[in-house]
């Protein structure tokens, strides 16, 4: 089969493939060539990281586009950062060296001149974000028949961080809009490189077209992990200035600067306050040993200019550390890695995966190491402050990988009420002038919409009406009114996930990043691993001027939490009351896990998810994802508070609740939450009479009685709570 999709290959790839070496396709790579040149079904590559999907997708559509150039654009790639696209420029422009198809990035760091270059000139392969193409929905809705008129292939990479998200509706949305303004339905090829469940990744892959979806099975060779995990407690030694010997810093900076020294480095952090700190620590060790500045941050909030001195530093053969969010997480192809560190817990399993996939790429082991941080327990008579949450939750994740390959499955949205609104905005301001029921088939034959019933969408119509959001005229069609207006043409509209009003930092002419919080003169800030002391804040350009800076600075932004799933939580549990060894914990991980376990089977925490703190409190270990968590939450504070007189109920989500008890017994309060097992909880209890919950973009301009109904279908979860609390009596 290798050979035979071999031969079928455009002659300007067999070369390309010569003149690199390789001795064969891979096998995810024959597959896609069969499914796209002898089907007409979509395809799903569904593959570990580092297995060629890229080539396996680009392979046979350039292929095609070569033997029979469209007149339009041919190909369309989305991905969901702007580091990826970049990456994958660079990967598509070597491969087209000697073919006539031209490769065009299009994202907010894309310069216009380019993208009028395009637009004059529209073939070859465009690559671009979900908010990019929102653009051109909008503000190009005249000539997409003459930009996509002979699309034929769209590739999503990623497609795991856009199912079951806002943004991922979104790009369903745009697809089926773009089908029906240019009467062309191209083939779709979704790229991921860890998916739990292949069915439902098929379903969101098909949805609004009649082509089924290919997923080729491919054999996975057993790959070589190097796993290690440790535990420190968190320490600040004082440091005279000078001092460069190992006891001037805490045993956390030590192992962290020994793990990267002289390495090909990323560490992976889980919020941008992380990363910073991470490099800021690695840096003040560097100096005061004399040792080179070989570090880098990369997130969302740097400067373009520095993302990309990063990305260049990282695929550079010399040493080079960079600490990153999410950004880095996704695909990018960083060259030789050494080793992967993950600063706490990953959020998931699938998360882990796509950090580890980014080491082990050129044939050698994957190395990953994990560090979890602990604060020193300060009240031993608080039990939840005597589980280190992060340090269970790393072993849970690593194990259920390891023992079951599982991964996350991906919740669907129902009802994505927020993306409601900002389609039926764009679909107005992008179409003109429309009669409701024009309107209403633009929309609600969106495949995202397939939830929202008719009577539902006149509801949100006459809504935005009222708040002038959308206008009627005399002849009873509708237009964009005059607050709409001022939504629709700012380019945040482009976007579902919600604005941040962050402030430039400069040194000189210099852009640096962005920050959230406003900080005042005199301050110093943290940003690109330095310390920066704040010079001047102009409020009304919203921009910092700094200056270099020593000393301790404070993080600029808001950390925000994820979703852990159940089956994680229960695996936690297990954790603590199984005997296993696991054999890539290190040292101060084996101590501190042994520690815990004699504790847990002291307090019989095996045996209670209720103990008792004192004779007014209590504690709960529900063992919960955050979906569950969140519904128990909700039945504790509006269904058990008044009936058993409680005073106050507080926790750490999906963790444990402290519950101040009053009057109340224990035994009572177990009693009502293992009757939520009956079946008798109602999802409706759940929400305070004039409750709105508001979560998304633009949930504020959507009636409340929608909202309500959104947040019960797509943020409780009572099915899920009976069954895990039916084992608690």
């Amino acid at each position: 089969m290798s050979d035979r999709a071999y031969h079928r290959l455009a002659p300007f790839i067999q070369e390309y493939i010569y003149s690199h070496g390789w001795t064969d396709l891979r096998q995810v790579q024959a597959e896609a060539c069969r499914v796209i040149f002898e089907t007409d079904a979509h395809l799903l590559i569904a593959a570990g990281t580092a297995a060629g999907k890229t080539e396996a997708a680009f392979l046979p559509v350039l292929t095609l586009l070569y033997e029979a150039p469209p007149k339009t654009i041919g190909a369309m790639y989305i991905g969901p950062i702007k580091a990826l696209i970049n990456d994958q420029f660079d990967r598509l422009n070597d491969l087209l060296k000697e073919a006539d198809i031209p490769v065009w990035a299009w994202h907010g760091d894309v310069a216009q001149s380019q993208k009028q270059k395009l637009l004059k000139h529209p073939r070859g392969v465009l690559q671009i974000t979900p908010e990019s193409l929102e653009s051109l929905l909008i503000n190009q809705s005249k000539n997409l028949d003459r930009l996509f008129g002979e699309l034929r292939f769209v590739v999503i990479d990623e497609i795991h961080a856009f199912i079951g998200s806002e943004r991922g509706c979104q790009v369903l949305c745009q697809l089926a809009r773009l089908a029906k303004l240019t009467q062309n339905h191209p083939r779709r090829i979704g790229l991921s490189a860890t998916l739990g469940d292949y069915g439902l990744a098929e379903d969101w892959l098909r949805s609004g077209t009649q082509q089924s979806v290919i997923t080729p099975e491919v054999k996975v060779g057993q790959r070589t992990l190097h796993l290690s995990l440790e535990h420190f407690y968190r320490s600040e030694p004082i440091r005279a200035k000078g001092d460069n010997r190992d006891a001037a810093f805490s045993p956390y900076q030590n192992y962290l600067f020994n793990q990267t020294q002289s390495r090909k480095c990323l560490i992976f952090a889980n919020n941008r306050t992380a990363a910073e700190e991470a490099i800021a620590t690695l840096r003040q060790v560097a100096t005061a040993k004399g040792l080179p500045d070989i570090y880098h941050v990369h997130h969302g909030s740097i400067s373009a200019t520095l993302r990309a001195a990063a990305e260049d530093a990282m695929r550079a053969p010399t040493p080079a550390v960079t600490a990153a969010t999410v950004t880095f997480e996704m695909g990018i192809d960083i060259g030789q890695l050494e080793r992967v560190i993950q600063l706490e817990s990953p959020p998931s399993v699938a998360s882990f995966l796509q950090r580890l996939g980014r080491s082990g790429r050129r044939g050698t082991p994957a190395d990953m190491r994990f560090v979890c941080v602990e604060d020193p327990i300060v009240d031993p008579e608080f039990l939840p402050d005597q589980i280190p949450w992060q340090l269970l939750q790393t072993i849970a994740i690593l194990q259920l990988y390891l023992e079951e390959r599982w991964i996350e499955p991906i919740q669907p949205l129902q009802y994505p009420l927020s993306l409601l609104y900002h389609q039926t905005m764009s679909t107005l301001v992008a179409l003109g002038e429309l009669s409701p029921a024009a309107l209403a088939q633009q929309v609600l034959t969106l495949p995202t919409f397939r939830a929202i019933a008719p009577e539902e969408f006149r509801q949100l119509l006459r809504h935005l009406i009222e708040i002038d959001h959308i206008q009627k005229t005399a002849e009873g069609t509708l237009i964009v009114g005059l607050a709409g207006e001022r939504i629709v043409r700012s380019f945040k509209f482009y976007a579902t996930f919600p604005d941040s009003e962050e402030y430039t930092v400069q040194e000189g002419t210099t852009a640096i990043g962005s920050i959230a919080l406003p900080p005042d003169v005199g301050d110093r800030v943290a940003l690109a691993g330095r310390s920066w002391q704040v010079l001047e804040v102009d409020d009304k350009t919203k921009t910092v001027f700094v200056q270099p800076s020593s000393g301790v600075a404070s993080s600029a932004w808001q950390g925000g939490g994820g979703t852990l799933h159940t089956k994680v939580l229960q695996r936690m549990r297990r954790v603590l009351f199984e005997d296993t060894e696991y054999r890539y914990l290190q040292p101060g991980a084996k101590e501190r896990l042994q520690t815990v376990r004699q504790w847990a089977r002291r307090v019989e925490l095996d045996r209670h998810h209720l103990l008792q703190l004192d004779d007014q409190s209590c504690c709960i270990f529900p063992w919960l994802g955050t979906t569950a968590y969140r519904t128990l939450e909700r039945y504790l504070k509006l269904c058990c508070r008044d009936s058993l007189k409680i005073k106050g109920i507080g926790g750490r989500s999906p963790y444990f609740f402290t519950v101040q008890l009053g009057k109340a017994k224990l035994e009572n309060l177990l009693c009502e939450i293992v009757a939520i097992a009956d079946g008798g909880l109602a999802a409706e209890e759940l929400l305070g009479p004039d409750e709105v919950p508001r979560l998304q973009k633009y949930d504020e301009y959507v009636p409340p009685e929608l909202l309500r109904k959104a947040f019960i279908l797509d943020h409780l979860n009572t099915v899920e709570l009976g069954s895990v609390v039916r084992q608690w009596s």
